[in-house]
């Protein structure tokens, strides 16, 4: 051990030691920025001389010149954006692109995500061709290391979400590992996920490449031009002011790293991101690294948290610490960024990953004898889930964010033409939710933030299981005014910052929280919930539905514009979908006319903000005289769904409950329990039910007289697990997954909440008519699935004689039919019911069958059909 512990002067080499020595050789003690250091004003009062003219309005001005910003200046130019500004308040690459590791991979868990790293590396391999500019780009493949049965799993797991993408990528024996890191020792692997074309880039030269590309297309970039001031202008724009001028901007996108939430402070925003210290380190040359005729491929050892990949003829080394070891950079959150911090790193720390060095060396046995040169400890920005924040941010006008990458590197590429792409074309070009900027709100405050980013980068390289749940920063204040009654009773989720249960626990029940890939303990638990919806009575709490309402002169004109349903009539409610501009499915909502112009719009819990901006746009784009106002922290929602749900409301109320005194998709306003809310006829179980608009202080009273007054019927919770499954045996879709920005609602069966024959012109109407007018190359199936202990959960590649076909996009076992069920897209030619498909789960192919939709009949369906018979008798 004594080599690596050993701190050599030796002679730089490599790419990321050239690009470190300049900073290192003018680094004074003082000048290392630890945990607690004080702010340090070191700005130049007078601004440098730019070299070139200033210009004074732009289209879109690009705040930050690292990777990210300068791959979304780049594919804006090239895009033909004639006005594209860079501002940079210092140098291109100050932050943290300079110091970064530089690993590029085709590999991401998440679905969406994988197309953005597959889109980076694209452009990186022909960058250099393009612009001239060199990149220092190596692609000698990645291995993940399996090396304990839950990795080897997850590994199949991932294989089946990757099969119906372009990426290739493949599971590997422990031979064929040791093929591409012969250094390794081979005692604990079992086997390896091989990416092809993985590698590793020298961020300084890529930026430095982007930049010349985005130059060439026509982009100005300033620096160094730090922007002091954001105002926005009646019209939309924004003033960006800096010490050389202002530029009257048509949008603003901040792209600024560790600097994300000063930039947001400035119009009033307190973005969700926290720097962290993030330590590799490099060794000196390693003979047997010299001797081989090849680059090493990438290795993430996922037991050890690592990455090491090969940097000359030595290693570089990149551990993630514990949770409990790792550090926050929580001062600047506090007290800002020191303004003199840009191409600085923060002192090192070797104890802190010792831990994760040892198990490097013992995987890597040749790292016992290796010399440090150095150990890099740089910040980089954490959002609380790790995600980027990518995309227009609700409550301002063409204010756009790019920040929060804890990978810059990889996304820079991807972000930068996925968010160029938007910007031209008016609407995203494939779904990216998961990194929605306006998935956080209020809720996710600086002591949330702190621990949920501490949490997530020390759980970097856990385990991801299906149904992941992670507990730090909870409960948020974001808590329904029934959370405090069911908390010690069920598995409580976490939605858009709310707690949600599951599933409810009985006595005798496993109430560990037990993540698996295949049918866990919450399995019996929530068939037990399904019976009871199915054959009693159950209580949901649905308040992490968002929420809003609209009204105005112009509010139905503005609702007809926006979904492609027709508006309800007062005391009715329906189901509409906003559609983008070329027709794909924006959000579903549910919409109700409270009183004549006066509408309550509910939306998923992981879209309210999502939705709540596309809804403001539009109003600021047209001009329309409405209020539209978010209420979703004010309004608790109680559902009750069951054949007694009727028997039990109508002892607590005087209004008449029975089916022609309050019919399907009917709304009323009414006292049960002597509280007043809105009561609605629907359920997303599809059986008999009810959903209860109520204030949030009344949440607890109602549905403490709801479980009384149900007690003779059998009452009981269910949760959201049980609701699924009960949704998917009738047929319903959910948005997210059988619906989303990749898909039209043609294709995805919606056409009776599709109106094409309304008066109104709404949003996306023409491109449905032209894709109605092509016809349909693929459509959403209902397929049951022969499984044994597992079941799908969506995504999943489906197969047809030997070929990928298609892909799940939900799944959950049917407790009425006993058997697995899925919605899936598949080809035109094979939907016909009584096609044979399979399903790939955990590296193997289920037999699966396209079957008549709905398995079960939905509670008003069945109840129309028996008065049908009965009127025939």
């Amino acid at each position: 051990m004594s080599g690596i512990l050993k701190l050599l002067d030796a002679r730089w080499s490599g790419p990321v030691l050239a690009r470190l020595q300049p900073v290192f050789a003018r680094l004074q003690p003082a000048r290392t920025f630890r945990c607690t250091a004080a702010r340090q004003d070191e700005q130049s009062e007078k601004s440098s001389v730019l070299g070139k003219r200033w210009k004074d309005t732009a289209e879109t001005v690009v705040i930050g010149g690292g990777c990210v910003g300068a791959s979304l200046a780049y594919h804006l130019a090239k895009a033909g954006m004639k006005d594209v500004v860079l501002l940079e308040k210092s140098e291109l690459t100050a932050g943290s692109t300079w110091h970064a590791a530089g690993l590029t991979t085709y590999y991401h868990p998440g679905i969406n995500l994988k197309k953005v790293h597959y889109d980076s590396i694209k452009l990186y391999e022909r960058l250099e061709a393009e612009t001239g500019q060199a990149v220092g780009f190596h692609q000698p493949g990645s291995v993940r290391i399996a090396s304990t049965p839950a990795r080897v799993d997850e590994m199949r797991y991932q294989m089946t979400r990757t099969h119906w993408h372009v990426t290739q990528q493949s599971m590997i024996t422990p031979e064929e590992v040791q093929q591409l890191f012969p250094l390794l020792n081979m005692d604990k692997v079992l086997a390896g996920l091989y990416t092809p074309g993985d590698g590793h880039i020298d961020p300084y030269s890529l930026t430095m490449a982007l930049a010349a590309g985005a130059r060439m297309y026509g982009a100005q970039i300033y620096n160094p031009a730090p922007v002091t001031g954001l105002q926005p202008t009646a019209d939309g724009k924004w003033d960006v002011q800096t010490p050389h001028g202002t530029i009257r901007a048509g949008r603003v996108v901040n792209a600024t790293g560790f600097w994300a939430r000063e930039v947001g402070k400035l119009i009033g925003l307190e973005h969700p991101t926290i720097p962290v210290h993030h330590q590799y380190l490099v060794t000196a040359t390693v003979p047997e690294v010299k001797a081989l005729k090849k680059e090493l491929a990438v290795i993430r050892d996922l037991e050890g948290s690592y990455y090491l990949r090969q940097e000359r003829d030595g290693l570089l080394l990149g551990p993630y610490e514990q949770m409990e070891k790792m550090v926050l950079q929580d001062s600047w959150v506090r007290d800002g960024v020191p303004p003199g911090f840009g191409k600085e790193l923060f002192e090192s720390d070797l104890d802190r990953i010792m831990e994760h060095v040892e198990m490097a060396m013992e995987m890597v046995p040749v790292l016992k004898k290796a010399d440090i040169i150095n150990i890099v400890s740089g910040p980089i920005t954490y959002t609380p889930d790790l995600l980027p924040m990518v995309g227009p941010h609700q409550g301002v006008r063409n204010y756009w964010t790019a920040i929060g990458f804890g990978y810059g590197v990889i996304h820079a590429g991807g972000i930068g033409k996925f968010l160029s792409d938007w910007i031209t074309s008016g609407e995203p070009p494939y779904d990216l939710i998961e990194c929605d900027p306006n998935r956080y709100g209020k809720w996710a405050d600086v002591p949330f933030m702190c621990a949920k980013a501490r949490e997530s980068y020390g759980f970097n390289n856990v385990v991801g299981y299906p149904k992941e749940e992670r507990f730090a920063g909870r409960p948020t204040a974001r808590v329904s005014g029934v959370y405090h009654l069911l908390k010690d009773q069920c598995s409580m989720g976490f939605h858009a910052g709310w707690e949600q249960p599951h599933w409810f626990y009985k006595a005798g029940d496993d109430t560990q929280y037990k993540p698996s890939f295949r049918r866990s303990n919450w399995f019996g638990a929530v068939g037990r919930e399904c019976q009871l919806v199915m054959e009693k009575v159950g209580v949901i709490d649905l308040t992490p539905f968002g929420k809003f309402t609209v009204k105005g002169k112009d509010s139905h004109r503005l609702l007809d514009r926006l979904f492609a349903n027709t508006m309800p009539k007062v005391g009715q409610t329906n189901i509409s979908h906003m559609l983008t501009p070329s027709g794909r499915v924006y959000a579903e909502v549910t919409i109700t006319q409270l009183a004549p112009g006066e509408f309550l719009l509910v939306t998923g819990s992981g879209s309210e903000l999502h939705d709540l901006r596309w809804i403001e746009s539009e109003v600021a784009a047209g001009g329309y005289d409405v209020d539209v106002a978010n209420v979703t922290d004010d309004m608790g929602v109680l559902g009750i769904a069951g054949p007694n749900s009727r028997k039990v409301l109508q002892k607590l109320t005087e209004e008449d409950m029975s089916d022609s005194g309050f019919k399907f998709l009917q709304c009323k306003s009414m006292q049960v329990a002597g509280v007043p809310l809105r009561a609605i006829r629907i359920s997303y179980t599809g059986e008999l039910g009810w959903e209860m608009y109520m204030s949030q202080k009344d949440m607890a009273a109602v549905y403490l007289a709801i479980m009384e007054a149900g007690k003779d019927q059998g009452i009981d919770n269910f949760g959201t697990y049980a609701m699924s499954s009960l949704r998917l045996e009738k047929g319903f879709r959910g948005w997210g997954a059988e619906m989303n920005c990749d898909t039209n609602p043609l294709e995805a069966g919606l056409d009776y909440f599709i109106k094409l024959n309304k008066p109104a012109d709404f949003i996306g109407k023409a491109a449905l008519q032209e894709i109605k007018a092509k016809g349909l190359a693929r459509k959403l199936s209902y397929i049951a699935v022969d499984t044994h202990d597992i079941d799908p959960e969506g995504n999943e590649t489906v197969w047809h004689d030997g070929k990928v076909v298609g892909n799940t996009t939900s799944g959950a076992y049917s407790f009425s039919s006993q058997q697995s069920l899925a919605f899936a897209y598949l080809p035109v030619d094979l939907c016909s019911v009584g096609q044979k498909v399979e399903v790939e789960l955990l590296g193997m192919k289920y037999p699966a069958t396209v079957i008549q939709e709905p398995l079960v009949l939905t509670e008003p369906t069945r109840t129309r059909l028996q008065k049908k018979a009965k009127s025939k008798a």
